[in-house]
């Protein structure tokens, strides 16, 4: 079994690669992975573990403007595998390209690449909040604030691929097929439209923070649609569909779809079916939260799939008068953004509150429609701190 380092040091290639810059439900019909064998190939201890396939980021714990690969959130459909590089295969077929190719990853590693700033969320992220906060519980795991992360993600633009093998103007959904056997259908898959497929920033990445993808995040190559749900960034991508119609499968018919009396289904779907994420603030404080008196520095993340995040406000007193937060970070499309504020509170109970706005004009709602499997939850979050 050989990855990617030992592959380039023990294989001959014609040529290297050029370099620019440029959701989650738990399984309804997958079997439960055999306890005796490994579930993750990175260690556990610095996660909240959900079931036996999942692993939620501890937002107080990070910090930085990148999310370090061992610190990284993992939502699986299966155990995670380990794919030997002598053997990947990624092929692209379907009615709507001219040419199927089959590409190994010499082949891929050849081609030029480009380096995307972007935040991966679960579709359920936060999904735990419909029923603390709403009353509402929906189905699915429960999932706090750390379904996320951020990265910088270096592969081959999607379009360039098929724009080898010769997309026709007749195609309309482009499915990426993942090589996890264990995963309902017998590899996790989503389909894209035609248009996301063929966004520059759309890649097939084998680079994660500068270094191999690990395992869990599906080595030796994944996609990465940025400002789409977590489950469209499909892991361990073994097989692209380039499709003349409409594709439908259990991952936009049954799963990462709104269902409620909101939601009209659409299609063959059962629901509205979930594509965008939505925009949301957090702050880097354990829930709920104790401080010393005194002045406090609170920092948080923020970020939206539409546009960079332009302003954050924050409350102390549970949204009844609000003040302006201040950046660290520059804005860039598809990357989160770090705030941060002064506060110095009275000993006490208090509740902050962050509600964050981006470029395009969009805000955190104070209120959203209840779906099933609680999908998108983006309510501005109560604090609670207790001081001193």
């Amino acid at each position: 079994m050989k990855n990617r380092r030992q592959f380039l040091a023990t294989t001959v290639l014609g040529g290297t690669a050029a370099f620019t810059l440029g959701g989650c439900e738990a399984p309804e019909v997958a079997e439960e992975p055999v306890e005796s064998e490994p579930l993750f190939f990175k260690d556990t201890s610095p996660f909240i573990t959900h079931g036996n396939t999942n692993l939620e980021s501890r937002i107080e714990d990070l910090g930085g403007f990148i999310t370090p690969n061992d610190q990284f959130f993992v939502r699986n459909n299966s155990r995670s595998i380990e794919v030997d590089l002598d053997t990947y295969m990624l092929e692209v077929t379907g009615d709507a390209i001219e040419t199927p190719l089959r590409l190994s990853f010499a082949d891929v590693l050849k081609k030029q690449s480009r380096a995307v700033y972007a935040y991966i969320e679960c579709g359920g992220n936060q999904r735990s909040f419909f029923a603390s906060e709403m009353g509402m519980p929906a189905r699915g795991t429960q999932w706090g604030r750390g379904g996320v992360g951020m990265a910088i993600w270096t592969g081959v633009p999607l379009r360039n691929i098929l724009e080898e093998a010769g997309v026709k103007e007749n195609a309309v959904d482009v499915q990426l097929i993942g090589m996890d056997l264990e995963s309902p259908e017998g590899g996790f898959r989503r389909p894209l439209p035609i248009e996301k497929a063929m966004d520059e920033d759309t890649i097939l990445a084998y680079l994660m923070n500068g270094e191999d993808l690990p395992n869990d995040h599906g080595f030796p190559v994944r996609a990465i649609v940025p400002g789409w749900v977590g489950s469209s960034n499909i892991k361990w991508l073994g097989r692209i569909e380039v499709s003349s119609t409409r594709v439908w499968s259990r991952n936009n018919t049954s799963s990462y779809v709104l269902i409620g009396d909101e939601y009209p289904a659409e299609g063959e779907s059962s629901g509205k079916v979930a594509t965008l994420q939505s925009i949301k603030s957090v702050l880097m404080l354990p829930m709920p939260a104790r401080l010393s008196a005194g002045a406090q520095r609170i920092r948080g993340y923020a970020y939206s799939p539409h546009a960079p995040v332009a302003n954050v406000m924050w409350s102390e007193d549970g949204g009844g008068s609000w003040n302006q937060a201040q950046f660290i970070d520059p804005p860039i499309k598809y990357a989160w953004r770090r705030f941060e504020f002064e506060w110095t509170p009275s000993p006490g109970e208090h509740t902050l509150i962050t509600k964050a706005t981006d470029e395009a004009g969009n805000t955190q709602p104070d209120a959203i429609p209840h779906n099933e499997k609680g999908y998108l939850y983006n309510v501005p979050l109560r604090h609670s701190v207790q001081v001193g």
